[in-house]
């Protein structure tokens, strides 16, 4: 389909898309919506959604234009955009957690259109960061799958080094969740998955152990890997089953940090929640400070960059059909040409 290229005006930025990464969360955006368990389904229209949509969030371009009102960009500039954008004028937007806005979520490629295009309108300067140093089919992925896991992470820290960490998937976000605690500092990485061969990609990256998923010893296999009831469970899968063998793993005053979009729900026994002092918590993404942190930790040289491959902005159906066949390994990063 055709579209306008978008005009910039006042703070807004004008890039031309080079590269955009496939995210798993696109596919819930394809198939047009998100399971809810027993309150049924969340369509893109009760999401607010409205089509025709271009998507596509994980996004680095070069500016091509801006508005007047524009400052500390020129055009040439090569950046990562921000992309998960709220209304702009609310107290959370103002204070720098667009991702939190809770007045209008307009973030690029499920809001408005997105990475899979020809060009993108940035916000503003503010929602662009500088990625020098970097490969910017690696840096286009930090836009959601590092400052996701990032963001994920810091919501269970500061632990002791040595405490096991579970991290339930070991795809893009896994392998970047890996990555991010061992550039934290973070020494006991535990990796549950259902597929044998991701898990082997988890130990190439530096998981200190790995869990095959399945079964109804799950849990006492985990619990057992990490040497005893778990203090933190970043669960990037979030469905019914890995949300349930998650939760059971939990050590007392553990924390459950739910990030995937796979759907279902979760039964909690209420009792268990008071006597145990346990905490489930929702995890959205990230905010520009943390994106900034994100990429400042790749430019220091303590993530080791995700596994990327390219195709072309014209195969992202091919692409999005490997993806939901389980068939990627890390990212794939579509680009101009």
């Amino acid at each position: 389909m055709e579209f306008p290229t978008p005009e910039p005006t006042g703070e807004e930025v004008l890039l031309e898309v080079t590269h955009s990464g496939v995210c798993h969360s696109d596919l819930h955006i394809w198939e047009g919506g998100y399971d809810l368990g027993s309150r049924g389904r969340l369509s893109l229209t009760d999401r607010g959604v409205v089509l025709p949509l271009i998507m596509g969030h994980e996004i680095v371009g070069r500016v091509v234009k801006f508005g007047p009102e524009a400052k500390g960009v020129k055009v040439g500039d090569t950046r990562i955009v921000f992309p998960w954008l709220g209304c702009g004028k609310c107290e959370r937007c103002l204070a720098g957690e667009d991702n939190m806005c809770q007045v209008a979520a307009r973030s690029l490629g499920v809001y408005q259109n997105g990475g899979y295009a020809s060009h993108v309108l940035a916000r503003s300067p503010r929602h662009l960061v500088a990625y020098d140093g970097l490969d910017p089919s690696v840096a286009a992925t930090y836009a959601c799958s590092g400052v996701t896991v990032y963001s994920a992470i810091r919501k269970v820290m500061p632990m002791p080094a040595d405490k096991a960490v579970v991290v339930v998937g070991a795809g893009g976000l896994g392998l970047n969740a890996v990555e991010v605690l061992k550039a934290l500092g973070h020494k006991n990485i535990v990796v549950v998955d259902i597929s044998a061969e991701k898990l082997e990609g988890a130990r190439k990256a530096g998981a200190t152990a790995t869990v095959q998923a399945g079964g109804e010893d799950t849990t006492a296999r985990l619990v057992e890997a990490c040497g005893g009831p778990v203090d933190a469970v970043i669960d990037l899968v979030n469905g019914t089953a890995t949300a349930r063998f998650a939760f059971d793993a939990l050590s007392k005053g553990g924390k459950l940090i739910q990030v995937g979009l796979f759907g279902g729900e979760l039964n909690l026994p209420l009792p268990l929640m008071a006597t145990k002092a346990l905490t489930v918590r929702g995890s959205y993404v990230g905010n520009p400070q943390e994106l900034r942190e994100v990429v400042e930790l790749a430019q220091q040289g303590k993530l080791s960059p995700l596994p990327v491959s390219t195709e072309p902005r014209s195969a992202v159906n091919s692409v999005l059909n490997r993806l939901r066949d389980g068939k990627v390994h890390g990212r794939v990063v579509l680009t101009a040409a």
